[in-house]
């Protein structure tokens, strides 16, 4: 059986192939009398949409949404919500050789011995392009959380780290690797560009900070916030790691040193640190919610690297075709529209379970 939902009451299903006529999703669950039109979603698909700059896959995809389903003058009718997006820019040619021989790095080898059929066309559903369809159904999430903002960036490429105190959101939009250090973004243009012309490839760590969380969602054991946010970055293309708050680091802290401090305040605890990133025993807190999440280099390259073929004879592979130098570049709209998704999700489980209140 394979899944391909997530989310308990707000709940998405992704489908289609990296190479087949398009992708899309279906949004259940969505409250009624949202306003919603493609224009709500549209500029979130354009934040990750590929060929955006020579830092990025020179596949052209358009990526322009389509609302089929679910919405009615303009307002969310409760009814699932269907999204297509089309595909336009395939060049399939690109993968005879991965029909043959298995990319190391990639899930080929592991859908073949899942399946015994695999489409190896840009890797079918394996491909990062079903992404496209979680930023559309994030766009729809965002509208249940609207006191909530979420913003990501590119704190580290290549284990070359931006420097925090030079940290300006304002950047975020004004380079093409979403980076909040103007002075990091500048090295990493012939860093990411030096990668590229050598057939290579870089990974990246992203974070995630998510803000106007009350206290109050998530629950104590099996739909803890932070392990259902690990779930969700987790389930993203090329993603090897997830740390919520201090992450490892808290590992080498003392217990008073990890400690986050309250102090009496006029609307409830003020603390005084956030080491455990908004979250404690799988509920929110009310601070700042704060995630990294670890891309692997993208495993598409032009280095020659050894592999098998079906047949099981050992060979060689280079891969050809258009693929991100830096996938963690473009994995910064994807996180973004997972943590919409997990809250617009556990704001509405809160609901059913407690009913309004201070955490609706």
């Amino acid at each position: 059986m394979s899944l391909n939902s997530f989310g308990r009451v707000f709940r998405f299903t992704t489908w289609g192939e990296s190479h087949g006529p398009a992708i899309g999703a279906v949004v259940d669950g969505c409250p009624p009398g949202l306003a919603l039109t493609e224009a709500d979603i549209q500029p979130w698909l354009d934040l990750r949409k590929p060929g955006t700059s020579k830092f990025t896959t020179q596949r052209r995809e358009a990526d322009e949404v389509r609302i089929l389903s679910g919405v009615f003058e303009g307002r969310t009718t409760g009814t699932p919500i269907s999204l297509m997006i089309e595909n336009i820019d395939q060049r399939s040619k690109d993968y005879s050789d991965v029909a043959k021989s298995y990319r190391p790095g990639h899930a080929d080898y592991a859908y073949d011995a899942k399946y015994g059929f695999r489409d190896y066309r840009g890797g079918g559903r394996s491909s990062a392009r079903e992404t496209a369809s979680r930023v559309a159904a994030g766009a729809v999430a965002r509208l249940v959380i609207p006191d909530v903002d979420i913003f990501a960036y590119v704190s580290e490429i290549g284990g070359d780290a931006i420097d925090y105190a030079n940290f300006d959101p304002a950047q975020i939009e004004e380079n093409p690797f979403f980076c909040p250090d103007r002075q990091t973004a500048q090295r990493w243009e012939a860093l990411v560009d030096a990668a590229r012309l050598d057939g290579s490839s870089l990974g990246a760590v992203v974070e995630c900070v998510a803000s106007g969380v009350p206290a109050g969602w998530g629950a104590p054991l099996y739909a803890k916030l932070d392990s259902e946010l690990a779930a969700a970055m987790m389930s993203i293309n090329a993603v090897k790691g997830v740390e919520i708050g201090d992450g490892f680091a808290a590992a080498r802290l003392r217990g008073e040193d990890n400690a986050d401090p309250m102090r009496p305040g006029a609307d409830g605890p003020t603390f005084l640190a956030n080491h455990a990133g908004g979250i404690a025993g799988g509920i929110s807190t009310g601070q700042p919610i704060k995630l990294r999440v670890a891309f692997k280099p993208t495993s598409s390259i032009l280095i020659p690297v050894d592999t098998v073929t079906r047949e099981g004879d050992a060979s060689q592979i280079i891969t050809k075709g258009r693929h991100d130098p830096c996938v963690g570049i473009r994995g910064v709209p994807v996180v973004e529209a997972m943590m919409a998704l997990v809250l617009a999700d556990q704001k509405l489980l809160h609901r059913a379970q407690c009913g309004g209140g201070a955490a609706d």
